[in-house]
């Protein structure tokens, strides 16, 4: 029984920036900076380990121009450690990494083979039977469906396509290269090594549509485990499939349960219980950056609120007992609810109260800011004529047309909740 293995990835995404460092310093801190390098080279490794016949990289290597050489200079340098043990990589670049945005460019080891961005190629290894299909982004903002153009499966036990693509606007990521499940199927492959989308999917079983996810999480946003997709092929047919995480830092939410009367003291008292739950459950032994996100009805919200600098300098003391690496904070999050009873409800159970209740809330829900997707000068001119009133000075109009919305909201907020307590009052 002839058995091999090969690698798929995608979303390296290698010297990205992550969010969240500026001003922090320590080995937590400088882990989480390196971190897309040491789980490329986490990858490298889990190639060599497994002796696996072959790599596929399906797109955004890089996630953009590289500043100076050494983003290249390393990646040829973890590609000049696979081909000593004799492993070609197949390299297809995507959005980030397209043609027309890498400006400075290096020569790559002999195993590594770049899929063109003018057609489609196709790379034959004769001695697996495997046949594998491609085509690069030549700009960045590709829109057409490349699909229609990929060669038909040539005569091999195996033809793999590989693509760079947001399936239509999958998980919220730009539709880029746009197609349909039903392309894919219909071209007649055994497998498609799919990238772009960052969580880890199988859309299609025989043949089998794949999301490897990105290999390490950047922010909040990208929690839970990151890494590679690992494939076996026995006798020209796949056999197995398995998710294998390489990333070295994790990403996770920890939500802490507030009770109506949790003063400061307990509040950090229950962070410190949820960070010890969440690094003994989620870190498998990975540094652990967390967001803490206090939630519930509580009397004591405003003093939650005013004191929420206070708990991240507690947050990440705790994180920092816990021992080296073990878990970084980047951030808390104060996303509790006034209680009944306490002076930070509202008065008022019409809309104008429930808009004051969201405004005071709004500090403490970056999700809103993430999710915001209108013209800033638009949401402007949607607020009401009475919550305008005094707000339309120069500046931030001015901020408005400049399309920035968390300037925008960091400008009217102070004026709307000073025109909403005179209404309420």
């Amino acid at each position: 029984m002839a058995t091999f293995q090969f690698l798929h990835a995608a979303d390296i995404h290698l010297d990205s920036p992550l969010r969240g460092l500026s001003g922090q310093e320590g080995s937590a801190a400088e882990r989480i900076r390196g971190a897309t390098r040491e789980a490329f080279e986490q990858l490298v490794t889990l190639a060599l380990a497994e002796e696996v016949a072959f790599v596929v990289v399906a797109g955004d290597l890089y996630d953009g121009d590289w500043r100076d050489y050494r983003t290249g200079l390393f990646f040829a340098a973890q590609m000049g450690r696979l081909n000593e043990a004799g492993i070609p990589v197949f390299l297809l670049h995507g959005n980030h990494d397209a043609e027309s945005q890498i400006t400075r460019r290096l020569s790559l080891p002999a195993n590594v083979r770049v899929f063109g961005a003018r057609a489609p190629d196709t790379f034959v290894l004769d001695e697996l039977g495997v046949a594998l299909h491609g085509r690069s982004f030549r700009h960045r903002d590709t829109r057409e469906n490349l699909v229609p153009g990929y060669p038909d499966p040539v005569d091999c036990d195996l033809n793999i396509g590989v693509l760079h693509t947001g399936l239509g606007g999958m998980g919220g990521h730009e539709n880029y290269a746009p197609c349909a499940l039903e392309d894919l199927l219909a071209r007649g492959y055994d497998y498609w090594a799919l990238g772009h989308v960052h969580q880890f999917q199988v859309l299609h079983e025989h043949p089998f549509v794949v999301f490897p996810g990105n290999l390490q999480g950047r922010h909040i946003r990208e929690t839970g485990p990151k890494g590679a997709v690992l494939v076996t092929v026995t006798d020209g047919r796949l056999s197995d499939l398995a998710a294998v995480p390489v990333d070295v830092v994790r990403w996770s939410r920890v939500p802490v349960q507030m009770d109506a009367d949790t003063e400061v003291a307990g509040a950090v008292s229950r962070i410190r219980a949820a960070l010890e739950q969440a690094v003994e459950r989620e870190s498998d032994g990975r540094l652990l950056a967390c967001r803490v996100e206090l939630r519930g009805r509580s009397a004591r919200h405003g003093q939650l609120v005013a004191a929420e600098d206070h708990l991240l300098a507690e947050a990440r003391s705790i994180a920092a007992g816990l021992g080296v690496d073990a878990a970084w904070v980047e951030r808390v999050v104060v996303a509790t609810r006034p209680g009944a009873g306490s002076a930070d409800q509202p008065v008022r159970g019409d809309a104008l109260g429930e808009l004051q209740r969201m405004l005071q809330e709004a500090h403490a829900a970056p999700e809103l800011l993430e999710r915001l997707g209108e013209d800033p000068g638009q949401m402007l001119q949607r607020l009401p004529h009475a919550v305008r009133a005094g707000i339309e000075g120069d500046s931030i109009l001015g901020v408005a047309l400049g399309g920035d919305q968390r300037a925008l909201i960091a400008a009217v907020l102070p004026h709307l909740l000073a025109r909403l307590t005179a209404e309420i009052d």
